[in-house]
């Protein structure tokens, strides 16, 4: 038994219908041109990555090289040795993610859950540090450094990276374990568990998202410094990070362009790789921490 399908003709859309809707496509034509423009300088780089030095400069805006020069990557990484670099930036921002989300959780934690006499001289303290400019802390910085015999070392530059006030960070956790309900904590208190005991099995846990939030903006803020790791390692060119190393592609007449650029192509994948696995939780730690 055969049947014959019945198909309804589509109403035809009216002018009127299409004239509601122009904005919405006025507005996403609109911020197709601002992404296009927004990353339009990485393609760039990621471009001028590809080409000969000569080739940066003659194609100008043009993205697509003639010939991919893949040995500007081999150059950077073995001639400029960029894979030190890369090592050193990974374990200084690494070891100042660690220290920094320790030293602020507890900070935050403190001053959100227990009321204590000075709590908001410390608070007004904490802010007040946000309008000093990080280059006036770096004379008694590096003379403190060299006093405890820290300059020229990882170590060093690791203590001086993560020893700032790091406000922003220690308001973000106070900020979302205010909202937290004090009962859990009570409760744990009353069944034998100590301080640390709350904070570490059951108030750190329930932070994910403002731990992802602090670790990306501190991974972003280690990775990217320029001033502080260039005047620790002044005197041991072999302890540079990422961003003081792309010096290595400027000489006395000439800059390695293409090489500069492929550097900088291999010192972003880390970034951008972080922040796709962290980006949930990184919205969720800001909208938390500013609803509470």
């Amino acid at each position: 038994m055969s049947t014959v399908a019945q198909t309804r003709p589509r109403p035809r859309r009216t002018w009127s219908a299409t004239l509601r809707r122009l904005p919405w496509w006025l507005a996403a034509a609109a911020l197709a041109i601002g992404c296009l423009l927004w990353i339009y300088p990485f393609l760039w780089m990621v471009s001028a990555s590809l080409k000969t030095s000569a080739e940066v400069f003659t194609q100008g805006l043009g993205l697509l090289p003639d010939n991919p020069a893949w040995e500007n990557y081999e150059r950077a990484w073995s001639s400029a040795q960029f894979g030190k670099y890369l090592l050193n930036t990974v374990i200084v921002t690494v070891s100042t993610v660690v220290v920094v989300l320790v030293r602020c959780a507890m900070a935050g934690y403190v001053l959100a859950r227990h009321d204590f006499r000075g709590r908001r001289i410390v608070m007004g303290v904490l802010v007040a540090t946000l309008f000093v400019p990080a280059g006036y802390t770096i004379i008694p910085l590096v003379d403190l450094s060299q006093q405890l015999g820290l300059l020229n070392s990882l170590t060093g530059m690791i203590v001086a990276m993560s020893g700032a006030a790091n406000v922003s960070a220690i308001l973000l956790y106070a900020g979302y374990f205010r909202g937290i309900p004090k009962e859990l904590s009570e409760s744990a208190l009353i069944d034998g568990a100590g301080f640390l005991t709350v904070f570490f099995r059951i108030m750190l846990p329930l932070a994910k998202p403002v731990t992802a939030t602090v670790t990306v903006l501190t991974f972003l803020n280690t990775w990217n410094a320029f001033f502080l790791p260039l005047v620790f390692t002044f005197s041991r060119p072999d302890l540079r990070t990422v961003s003081v190393g792309m010096l290595a592609f400027v000489g006395e007449n000439t800059t390695d362009w293409s090489g500069m650029a492929a550097a900088a192509t291999i010192s972003l994948l880390p970034v951008v790789a972080l922040f796709v696995v962290l980006q949930r939780y990184f919205v969720e730690g800001i909208a938390g921490a500013v609803k509470s």
